[in-house]
């Protein structure tokens, strides 16, 4: 089915302000004098306290339908799954040494939680941004175990307290409970869990942009360009047809498509650095995906609302 010229720009307008708060991390981080201690402590605030801020009070306020949310996580498994399968096959397409390979792999199923939230939130309002939360939340250590899986060998007991002192599991986990428990967050609690969450989207953007490096795409064109393809075209088209063969719809439907079209997610180039791997071409493969992503998304988002209408 052919987009309609206006779904293509109503979706532009709706992400423009989300990539516009990137350019601007860009700017900053490049023309602010703004030292990296600066943005280490940015980033150590969100991941440590607004952002799951954030997906607890979306979680807690959410009625969690878990025969709407146990499909959509299988989509999203079996999507990142399918991006990790894609990864290997396209080895032969990167040249590369073991180590190196292995640390791009991830960029080919890690997906960036901050721009999906803000994403889901324009989307769906508060009813996205808990779909997108729990999603993201739940695949989290899926993604971790898939990543240190192929970097290193790792004891088992490490990666799980990893993941159990992991912050976004952690608020996910306590979302859940609280709004299975039935009950509902006292009159100042409410509106302080939202300020942080209006504060954890615009200064997880930001980091986004200030995080965003240059690198280098040793290994060839074709590789990378393979990789940023499998990301951006082949997973969301991949969720597209998993969601419509587990039934899902509406709001789900569009999560699950939307998580799928996610660019890579900034800590896999923190991963790859601290165990030795290729950090460098990483952090060229994350800065490609996100700013091809303010296009593909933007046209994701008008075949979903296309679609939908």
């Amino acid at each position: 089915m052919a987009v309609p010229a206006l779904f293509v720009m109503q979706s532009f307008l709706l992400l423009l302000p989300d990539f516009a708060l990137i350019a601007l991390g860009v700017v900053l981080r490049r023309h602010a004098g703004l030292e990296d201690g600066f943005w280490q402590g940015v980033e150590k605030l969100v991941y440590f306290v607004l952002f799951p801020a954030l997906l607890f009070n979306a979680l807690a306020r959410a009625q969690i339908d878990l025969h709407t949310f146990a499909p959509l996580f299988a989509v999203g498994l079996l999507t990142m799954g399918s991006g990790l399968l894609l990864g290997l096959l396209g080895r032969p397409l990167m040249g590369l040494g073991a180590m190196a390979f292995a640390s791009r792999l991830q960029c080919a199923y890690r997906f960036n939680t901050y721009i999906g939230i803000a994403v889901a939130g324009k989307f769906g309002g508060a009813a996205g941004v808990a779909a997108m939360g729990a999603l993201c939340g739940a695949m989290v250590p899926f993604a971790n175990m898939a990543a240190v899986g192929f970097l290193a060998h790792h004891g088992q007991g490490r990666l799980g307290r990893e993941l159990a002192r992991n912050p976004l599991i952690v608020a996910t986990l306590a979302g859940m409970a609280f709004s299975f428990s039935g009950l509902h967050l006292p009159g100042p609690v409410q509106p302080f869990l939202q300020r942080l969450a209006d504060a954890a989207v615009t200064l997880g953007l930001l980091a986004v942009g200030a995080a965003l490096r240059g690198g280098r795409s040793e290994g060839g064109r074709l590789g990378a360009a393979y990789l940023c393809a499998v990301k951006l075209l082949a997973l969301p088209a991949i969720a597209w047809w998993l969601g419509g063969l587990l039934g899902l719809s509406g709001t789900a439907f569009a999560t699950a498509v939307l998580f799928a079209a996610l660019p890579t997610a900034s800590s896999a180039y923190i991963l790859a650095m601290r165990m030795g791997g290729d950090g460098p071409g990483v952090a060229w493969l994350i800065s490609a995906t996100t700013v091809l992503a303010a296009v593909t998304l933007t046209a994701w988002l008008a075949l979903l609302t296309g679609w939908g209408a």
